[in-house]
């Protein structure tokens, strides 16, 4: 054994997405310096980033360089300057995080724009970096003239450091986000004595995302004090407050200490909140941290996800793109968010697109990014809108698996198969099937000699004996992976007995508010031709027309005259007549529908108003905290299973909690929340069951006050 193994250094390695960058430091980069990487210490995984976000990047040099790593390779390893990891630095050293991430000064309670004029005077001229020069230069010539610098600076030791006491280390030179806020602006920071609240029960789901989601980092990092509009979403998910609005029947006192805010502040002050945090534009950077922490941690299932479409309707005066309504069978204005769910109705991710969107390709990128992130990649459930050759064909050159409900399944050849050759058995939701596999090959017809273009495909046919339904389902995957039992449980999980997900969260939460609408123009301007319009119109009438024109005319026999002439004023030579002249009128608009292009831009039309895009600044924060809410929901019905059985009455339980009234008391060290024993005794023992287990989570606040809920009837 070598001294560097007896020391726990880094070894040469050949291996050249490994990179050591000094100190025990080992940088891994599977996919190159802006994908997902790996920090090693020791040889022990110590965090894991995403750096193709710029601000986890940042963030990760400074982390290192404040290890004393050895910057050029760290430089060479992410494919940076060394000039550039010196900034980064020097930012973080005079401006701190928020001048890192964000580039600008923050104020405490102002906006950014208000903020850079009021302190417009102070401000330096100039880009940061000439701010950073000025500090160098003035560094400098603070630094003794008489040569006598510590060119040695002190170095860690050399002996082994656990994994658990590196971590502890490095969070001590890298303190959370909230040590940047004043301690006036940290959740629960103002203690009182308990108090009622009937808002009590909604902080049991800040335990799971304190301990698990880590909740309240992205907030911090991204959005400072302005964390509290957040909370007040949370209180209007768990609560269906449907609106900002609806807000000013919520008892202030009793919500705000509820929320750690001291008191619920005025309307006016929320939508304030609300838009400052908007302006930022950091949404999307939190929903794809979000998405991919949950994702890499385990806490969501990555064994098949399931997407589908769900509408937004818009009911403004402006004019927007259509989505569809299912329920209603018709375009109506409006979005459609396409959500991703895994078996247990947990949201994987959304993706709010204009119209109606496009399945299809969410479902391709949805499973890109499972085989980006998951050494396996789920199985992708979808319903008969993605059915198509050509769909089907790149999930599978691209090797997604998937599966889905066959479109033009030929019932009477189902119902025709013989029970004997169902030779599977599968339990699902309570109801017992059969399975069948089989294959299909899917050919598309080409009127020119080409090959016709075919894939084969497997073929899942499910029989319930109990109601004697069938139906069939069409899957793809490698030989492998390939199991008949999960794909068909994958199918019946999300379009069988249990449908979507969306039904039940909209049901108890308020999935259709969009907090704030703001609207631009549409980069995408093209409608299908008015003309074309019209012409298929006239064409359909025509065919009407000359369908019973020609009923007419197989009832009627032809007339002669005397001579053996036909006779021209008979009804059998009108209607013929008639005949002909339909189809020449169809001919000429066939004709004309012919020249014309299939779409055209509205600008380049009379009398048509432009389209308009709907912004989802605002709605991606709500949807957030909504999704949150609902994944933690999940987390906390799983621990109910273990202290209540009856499965039937497991969710009408978890309400019951989150709608508990209660006290609750902020001390030095402690938030305390006591709620109201329910009054039946399972359900109290399950009550009381559930809240030992969130204390024995140690949930902690920003700002190290730990969480405790307890169940007893006398305040605190």
């Amino acid at each position: 054994m070598t001294q560097t193994d007896l020391l726990g250094g880094e070894q040469e390695s050949t291996d050249p997405t490994r990179f050591s960058i000094g100190r025990a430091y080992v940088l891994h980069l599977p996919n190159g310096p802006r994908r997902k990487g790996y920090v090693y210490y020791r040889g022990q995984l110590l965090k894991q980033v995403n750096l193709h976000e710029k601000h986890e990047r940042q963030l990760l040099v400074v982390e290192l360089m404040q290890q004393r790593v050895n910057q050029t390779r760290l430089a060479k390893a992410l494919k940076l300057s060394r000039q550039t990891l010196h900034n980064y630095r020097e930012n973080y050293n005079h401006f701190g995080l928020e001048g890192l991430v964000q580039g600008y000064s923050v104020s405490e309670s102002k906006s950014r724009e208000t903020q850079r004029k009021l302190h417009v005077e102070q401000r330096r001229p100039g880009t940061k970096a000439r701010q950073l020069e000025q500090l160098r230069k003035q560094e400098r010539d603070a630094l003794p003239k008489n040569g006598n610098l510590d060119l040695d600076p002190p170095r860690y030791e050399l002996n082994e450091v656990p994994l658990e006491e590196a971590r502890k280390r490095q969070e001590q030179a890298n303190p959370p986000e909230s040590a940047h806020l004043p301690e006036q602006e940290l959740p629960f920071a103002e203690n009182h004595a308990g108090c009622a609240s009937r808002y009590a029960g909604a902080l049991i789901l800040l335990f799971p995302l304190l301990v698990h989601w880590h909740w309240f980092d992205g907030l911090f990092a991204r959005f400072g004090h302005q964390w509290r509009i957040f909370m007040i979403f949370l209180l209007m998910s768990a609560h269906n407050i449907r609106s900002i609005e609806q807000l000013k029947h919520v008892r202030q006192e009793e919500a705000g200490k509820t929320l750690g805010l001291g008191k619920m502040p005025s309307r006016s002050t929320l939508w304030g909140w609300f838009y400052e945090a908007a302006g930022r534009k950091q949404s999307q950077a939190l929903l794809n941290a979000f998405f991919d922490d949950q994702v890499d941690r385990g806490l969501v299932d990555s064994q098949f996800w399931c997407t589908d479409g769900h509408l937004l309707p818009y009911t403004g005066q402006e004019k927007v793109h259509y989505a569809y309504h299912t329920q209603r069978r018709m375009p109506v204005p409006g979005q459609t968010n396409q959500v991703t769910c895994d078996p247990k109705g947990r949201i994987v991710r959304f993706e709010i697109q204009r119209g109606k969107g496009d399945l299809r390709d969410t479902v391709v990128q949805v499973g890109a990014y499972g085989k980006a992130r998951l050494d396996t990649p789920p199985i992708q459930v979808f319903d008969r809108e993605g059915h198509g050759l050509d769909f089907f064909s790149r999930l599978v050159e691209q090797g997604i698996p998937f599966i889905t409900w066959e479109k033009y399944a030929d019932k009477k050849r189902l119902e025709a198969l013989d029970a004997e050759a169902f030779t599977d058995q599968l339990e699902c939701n309570g109801k017992s099937y059969q399975l069948l596999l089989q294959s299909k090959t899917l050919t598309e017809k080409k009127s020119d000699d080409t090959p016709p273009k075919s894939l084969t495909l497997r073929r899942i046919v499910l029989w319930n004996p109990t109601s004697n339904r069938r139906a069939s389902g069409l899957c793809w995957a490698p030989e492998e992976r390939f199991d008949l039992e999960t794909f068909a449980f994958a199918l019946l999980s999300r379009w069988g007995a249990s449908e979507n997900t969306f039904k039940h969260l909209n049901d108890r939460h308020p999935l259709h508010y969009r907090p704030g609408f703001g609207v631009s123009e549409s980069d995408h301007q093209e409608i299908e031709h008015p003309r074309r319009k019209e012409i298929a119109a006239a064409l359909k009438a025509l065919n009407t027309q000359l369908t019973r024109t020609l009923n007419k005319l197989a009832k009627t026999q032809p007339v002669t005259n005397k001579d053996g002439s036909p006779r021209l004023n008979s009804q059998h030579q009108n209607l013929t007549d008639r005949v002909a002249e339909l189809e020449a009128q169809q001919t000429q608009l066939r004709q004309e529908q012919d020249q014309l292009p299939e779409r055209i831009d509205v600008r380049d039309l009379e009398d048509y108003r432009s389209f308009k895009e709907i912004h989802n600044e605002g709605k991606n924060l709500f949807d957030f905290v909504t999704a949150s809410m609902w994944n933690a929901r999940r987390y906390l019905i799983d621990i109910l299973a273990e202290c209540y059985p009856k499965e039937s009455d497991r969710v009408d339980l978890f309400y019951a909690i989150l709608h508990c009234h209660g006290w609750i008391k902020s001390e030095e060290d402690w938030v305390v929340i006591r709620l109201e024993p329910l009054q039946q005794a399972g359900r109290r023992l399950a009550q009381e069951q559930l809240c030992r287990k969130l204390t024995g989570l140690g949930a902690k606040i920003p700002g190290g006050k730990s969480l405790r809920i307890e169940v007893g009837a006398v305040s605190l």
